[in-house]
């Protein structure tokens, strides 16, 4: 029984070309717009953040306003 040759290259079917149809990365991922503000913390809060932020590879700061953001969303 002859080996069975297998090109992944050759395409099977029909082809359809379709265009590029996602946005720019500005317009897919938009900066939100942020303003510097002076908060006191305690803290046990921020140990919290910073040890978590670690482990999940990230800035707390960052944590911190996407639990804000999201607490928001959620209230507004």
């Amino acid at each position: 029984m002859p080996k069975k040759i297998k090109n992944n290259d050759i395409p099977i079917g029909k082809i359809t070309i379709v265009e590029d149809f996602l946005p720019p990365p500005e317009i897919l991922f938009p900066k939100d717009e942020k303003k510097k503000i002076t908060l006191e913390i305690d803290v046990q809060t921020i140990s919290f953040f910073r040890e978590k932020a670690k482990w999940a590879g990230t800035k707390y700061q960052k944590m911190m306003r996407e639990v804000l953001k999201g607490y928001a969303k959620k209230y507004a």
